[in-house]
């Protein structure tokens, strides 16, 4: 199983990024697939969720400033940060769950002030 993730970088604030994860191995349909992400020192954060059936959900610090969707025909999950603030900043992981937890080898995202 393979989750590839890729899209991070350096950008000012206010600016944005999308982020994407590239899944091979599993029925990627069949799996719930989340963005989390992670600062030094601090635990794994969820940040967003997409179930199987589309249905999604976010941190309250990301509400109406990031959009998680997927695209099944290509394996795909990906996570649009606009507004991006200097709190945003952490490496971001993918990761898939369904009786197990699969994750990706994280992509750092810097915001700027």
């Amino acid at each position: 199983v393979q989750l590839q993730a890729s899209g991070g970088g350096s950008v000012q604030a206010g600016g944005s990024l999308r982020l994407s994860c590239e899944v091979s191995g599993i029925i990627f349909s069949g799996y719930a697939m989340s963005w989390y992400r992670q600062t030094s020192g601090k635990q794994r954060e969820l940040v967003a969720t997409i179930t199987r059936g589309g249905m999604t959900s976010y941190a309250d610090s990301v509400k109406g400033r990031f959009t998680i969707s997927r695209d099944n025909a290509k394996n795909t999950v990906y996570l649009q940060m606009n507004n991006l603030k200097s709190e945003d900043t952490a490496v971001y992981y993918c990761n898939a769950n369904q009786l197990f937890n699969y994750w990706g080898q994280g992509t750092l995202v810097t915001v700027s002030s």
